[in-house]
């Protein structure tokens, strides 16, 4: 049996990968969550390709000098505020809904609050960006959407009610702008990872602990990875690789589906 590996200490050091094929030269993306984790993998990739990056995020200096780094735009907002949307450019041709959080709890123990929270990052902003931002898209004919759910938008696990729900309805958004797009040359998919060595993932590693009472070793090895075939959590530029695929040439065709890597998580 392969060895579970714990995450890292953090975030990597700031890096710009090194131009490649700019197919994506010409063209503007939005990424929300951008300055942590999976959001500044997809906006360093959709960068190296051609594109120019609006970089979402609260966190503003990390915002600041990742849009600084690729050459990009950063917009310091909190999207938990449903009208800071409007304050957004929405004349782009790739969006990546990617913006998240998560809390751990029974449903009878679960914060109302918190719950309505997470369903308002992670699914009323996805809609409202894609309400203003696809006009745009089908008036050039041509777009990509693709929305970072999870294996929790197909599978569920206990104690995360708000989190499942919501990656749930991404899920469901996504395929129903696939079908309303297809005729404007915009596709629309999800991309869902199992546990990636993210930041969010570091916090769910301790919340974990504390609410099944056992180490936080074991919360990587009989929780986390215990479905998973392959034993190491998924990096960043892994997801960001499967992101810049969809938006690349030949997919064209794709559109309304839910690209798995979960290593073999719903397999299971």
């Amino acid at each position: 049996m392969q060895t579970p590996q714990r995450p890292g200490p953090g975030p990597a050091p700031l890096t710009v990968p090194p131009p490649g094929d700019p197919f994506l030269a010409g063209r503007t993306a939005l990424v929300t969550g951008a300055a942590s984790g999976i959001g500044r993998a997809c906006a360093q990739a959709l960068a190296a390709a051609g594109a120019r990056v609006h970089v979402v995020d609260r966190a503003a200096d990390a915002a600041r000098d990742l849009a600084e780094a690729i050459g990009g735009t950063a917009w310091v907002v909190d999207l938990a505020v449903p009208d800071v949307v409007d304050t957004l450019p929405d004349d782009v041709d790739i969006v990546v809904n990617n913006a998240g959080l998560q809390h751990v709890a029974p449903v009878h123990a679960f914060p109302p609050d918190r719950f309505a929270l997470i369903q308002r990052v992670m699914v009323e902003t996805p809609f409202r960006i894609l309400r203003r931002t696809l006009p745009g898209m089908y008036e050039r004919g041509w777009g990509r959407v693709v929305n970072i759910s999870s294996v929790h938008g197909l599978r569920a696990s206990p104690y995360k009610s708000a989190y499942v729900t919501a990656k749930h309805a991404l899920e469901g958004l996504s395929k129903v702008v696939a079908l309303e797009a297809a005729e404007h040359g915009v596709t629309s998919n999800c991309v869902s990872p199992g546990y990636v060595r993210t930041p969010l993932v570091e916090n769910q590693i301790a919340d974990q602990a504390r609410t099944h009472g056992i180490s936080e070793e074991e919360v990587v090895g009989r929780v986390m990875l215990e479905r998973s075939a392959i034993k190491r959590l998924i990096e960043p530029d892994d997801v960001a690789g499967a992101v810049l695929w969809l938006c690349g040439p030949g997919t064209g065709h794709i559109t309304g589906t839910s690209l798995s890597m979960d290593g073999g998580w719903t397999a299971n």
